[in-house]
């Protein structure tokens, strides 16, 4: 008995790789799908993945929704010094052959509008809407991870994130709260 007791904490103890759920759509491949875990009153946070196209066709995330927050797709951009976030209003072209990463630091989804903070291990339900693939519902796990853990975007935090309701106390960059 003590073997087996023995054998079962060391093997609780022992770190399994975690691997994503692998969601196919038409040709398109998601992985790695996360959003970024948040305090009980942030309004906000970003959402992560990776889309392979294994076809001979592009096709372009076009823009994707949530009930748990407003979606928007956004590129981070360098201006002046200083990172923006610029919101892709024609979607993220997936070139045939290519994948193209969602990441800290550069395309990622917008979630605004979070009516409670993103509790990590907490699962969200986001749905992505392609052009060719259609639309596709994912499963994203709130973590916490550094902005080179997933790609080679910087980190997030010296980003301009005026307009974006970031603060824990609901209020924008300006100190204004919700409107």
């Amino acid at each position: 008995m003590f073997k087996t007791l023995a054998l079962a904490v060391t093997l609780g103890m022992t770190a399994l790789p975690v691997f994503a759920e692998h969601i196919t759509a038409g040709e398109l491949t998601i992985t790695d799908t996360w959003v970024r875990a948040t305090t009980s009153v942030a309004r906000s946070s970003g959402g992560f993945l990776i889309v392979h196209n294994h076809g001979t066709v592009d096709d372009r995330l076009l823009s994707a929704s949530a009930d748990f927050a407003m979606v928007q797709i956004h590129e981070t951009v360098q201006v002046d010094g200083v990172n923006r976030m610029q919101e892709q209003t024609d979607g993220i072209v997936i070139p045939a052959g290519e994948s193209v990463t969602l990441a800290p630091g550069g395309y990622h989804l917008m979630l605004m509008g979070l009516e409670q903070g993103l509790e990590m291990g907490s699962e969200q339900d986001i749905t992505l809407h392609f052009e060719q693939a259609g639309d596709v519902t994912v499963v994203f796990e709130a973590e916490m991870r550094r902005a080179t853990d997933q790609a080679d975007g910087e980190d997030m935090t010296d980003h301009d994130m005026s307009g974006h309701d970031m603060s824990e106390d609901g209020s924008d960059a300006d100190g204004h709260g919700d409107h």
